[in-house]
């Protein structure tokens, strides 16, 4: 089955991930039968979709029209036949136990088409186990969505030993067809890849204090604002549930071996029923206490370390056992867990060779399982790095994508899409060196900057990482360093296009500001909002931005710190056209192609003049007119000229 033959889709549980799921699938326009054990429980879903619906289109995300529609869309049903009888994907979300999931899977298969795929929500259990339990293993594979769905970018899209390449294909077609960004999970392993990562790191921030090695607040301190996560691992541990953390972990125990041996204060944390914020007590203390108040001084190098170390070695067996590249492991990490950077990306700044000691002087000093070091570990390090050492032929980047869609363009892809593309130091450093790529290559003409997923051109700069950061810039430092980096771009030689798709706040309509033409699709909201947060447009805005749109309303776009639609930032002369969203990526490259076959030496000393002039009007006629004067004598001219007169489009070279 394709994903173009999908039209209805049953969700099997309607607790909060299952009604969550039937919510997406309604809103991508599926029909969908919501199925629970008793008409209590279905009702209370479909009474919670309503009401998320509801709160969508009341802040403007969805029509009153769109939300109807798709609560129209969903049919609350408790019979299993009449809930997968004449349905194309079946979406199993009841609780994690394997006895529970397989009576299930035998009601399925007795009143399921044979065309339906059935795909499982599990987040920790065996696909290829789960598979087993039905007649059509080829047709199952796992379907792991993150909570809340509605909000949450990740799926994972497990593969089972049986699972055919066409299951797959159909499941990663459907999540992408949901707005989800899915990421293919070559082999069943316990965890898959999220959890693969965040459940061992949660883990040994328990052996740590366990071991009395560390404090929790300084294990806290030193995640949160050293390492640069989002949250501490003991505070993300009371968000998940240590309940959840420890069946997870249980598992891979259970599977794996004693390198996922739960750590006594886990363990201990459980069995005093300590949860987490669900029952207001977990590690911290939600009822009587403050809850989470992770200090930012009491950071330390060695904890920092141990923990970058086991994540790392966690990597080294997803790619080393081929469960993921390092790409997809950092996505799906960014994406579900929200992390800045993804967890290869990380282990590589921190030196692998450097966690490697780390790991194997542990393994001398405690004997644990946990620190030996992995395969793929070991390999990554001999060869550089999970993305590869240096390579003169080649640049890796991991916060932008550099594409080449053809008609000389070359195409910067601004890449971190679980942060909405925000400006990171990392980001700011590739953009500079994947302009100095694509200005060396001969068979680029133009460049066109867009952004990752259908969210953000960019959200501005992650203040965040910046503050986190282990070696913060100072404020200067950091203006600097975005205004070198965009000055780069817009004194580029060759034109530049900004690809507007989403959200261009802050810092993103700062660096859009930097191209030469803007385009963005008629659904994307421009603004400046640095006022709203006691600061100032500090990579060029407060003087690019009155170029373009003039003085008084370049004072209106940071002083009221608005977000403006495109057709006003059209009407105000920033946007020099709008187009409707599903033309944008085809009008965004026709424009850059069209600019690609102009003259490459006149677009160059253009560009010089207007910049020089707009520094000094005297010395930009100057170098207008020698420019010209040069013009005279260039290859292209006559090419032009020759074009002109035999009224036929020319084809510039340069010379």
């Amino acid at each position: 089955m394709d994903s173009d033959d999908i039209e209805t889709i049953a969700v099997l549980g309607a607790g909060n991930m299952g009604h969550g799921i039937a919510e997406v699938a309604a809103m991508a326009g599926y029909d969908v039968n919501l199925r629970d054990i008793n008409e209590e429980f279905v009702q209370n879903g479909y009474d919670q979709i309503e009401w998320s619906l509801g709160k969508l289109a009341e802040n403007d995300q969805l029509t009153e029209e769109e939300a109807d529609a798709a609560l129209d869309r969903i049919t609350p049903v408790v019979e299993m036949s009449e809930a997968v009888s004449d349905v194309d994907v079946v979406v199993e979300v009841v609780p994690e136990k394997m006895d529970i999931k397989k009576d299930v899977f035998d009601e399925v298969e007795a009143h399921a088409p044979d065309r339906a795929i059935i795909a499982s929500n599990t987040s920790s259990l065996s696909i290829t186990d789960l598979s087993e339990a039905t007649e059509r293993p080829e047709q199952f594979c796992g379907m792991h969505f993150f909570n809340p769905p509605v909000r949450m970018q990740l799926v994972e899209v497990i593969s089972g030993a049986h699972s055919a390449d066409e299951t797959l294909d159909a499941i990663e077609g459907l999540a992408e067809s949901f707005g989800k960004t899915p990421v293919r999970v070559r082999k069943d392993t316990p965890g898959f890849i999220v959890n693969r990562i965040l459940v061992p790191l949660m883990n040994e921030a328990c052996w740590v204090v366990s071991e009395e090695d560390a404090t929790m607040a300084e294990v806290d301190s030193t995640v949160k604002y050293d390492i640069g996560l989002p949250m501490g691992a003991f505070e993300l541990g009371d968000q998940v549930g240590n309940d959840v953390t420890y069946h997870v972990l249980e598992y891979m125990h259970e599977v794996l071996g004693d390198a996922y041996a739960p750590a006594p204060l886990l363990e201990e944390t459980v069995e005093e029923e300590r949860f987490g914020k669900k029952t207001g007590q977990g590690f911290y203390d939600y009822e009587n206490g403050d809850g989470a108040q992770v200090p930012t001084d009491e950071t330390r190098e060695d904890v920092k370390h141990r923990l970058l170390a086991i994540m790392a070695n966690e990597v080294g067996n997803l790619v080393g056992q081929d469960v993921a590249p390092p790409r997809d492991i950092d996505q799906a990490v960014m994406l579900g867990a929200g992390y800045p950077d993804g967890p290869a990306k990380m282990a590589d700044d921190a030196g692998l060779d450097t966690l490697v000691e780390t790991l194997e002087d542990l393994h001398e000093e405690k004997g644990a399982e946990r620190y030996a070091v992995s395969d793929g570990l070991r390999e990554a390090a001999e060869e550089g790095g999970f993305y590869g050492g240096d390579d003169e032929e080649s640049v890796e980047f991991s916060t932008v994508s550099l594409e080449y869609p053809g008609d000389m363009v070359g195409q910067i892809v601004l890449d971190r899409e679980a942060r909405m593309n925000t400006i990171s130091t990392d980001m700011l450093d590739e953009i500079g060196e994947a302009v100095d790529v694509l200005e060396e290559d001969d068979d680029v003409r133009a460049i066109l900057i867009t952004g990752k997923g259908d969210r953000a051109f960019s959200a501005g700069a992650d203040v965040s990482a910046f503050a986190s950061s282990a070696q913060p810039l100072t404020g200067i430092e950091l203006s600097r360093k975005g205004q070198q980096t965009f000055g780069k771009l817009e004194e580029s030689p060759m034109p530049v296009v900004a690809g507007i798709d989403g959200f261009a706040l802050g810092g993103g309509l700062e660096l859009a500001a930097c191209a030469d033409l803007r385009i963005a699709s008629d659904r994307s909201e421009l603004g400046l909002p640095e006022h709203n947060l006691g600061l100032i447009p500090g990579w060029g805005g407060t003087q690019r931005l009155q170029r373009i749109v003039g003085f008084g309303r370049a004072k209106e776009i940071v002083f009221t710190a608005e977000r403006y639609d495109a057709e006003t930032m059209y009407d105000y002369g920033f946007v020099n056209e709008v187009v409707p969203f599903g033309e944008f990526e085809e009008k965004a490259h026709e424009l850059a192609a069209n600019l690609a076959g102009g003259p490459p030496v006149s677009q160059k000393l253009t560009k010089r003049a207007m910049l020089r002039g707009w520094e000094d009007s005297d010395a930009g006629l100057e170098l207008e007119a020698q420019s010209f004067g040069h013009l005279l004598g260039t290859d292209d001219l006559m090419t032009g000229i020759t074009a002109f007169m035999g009224d036929h489009d020319p084809e510039f070279e340069g010379k």
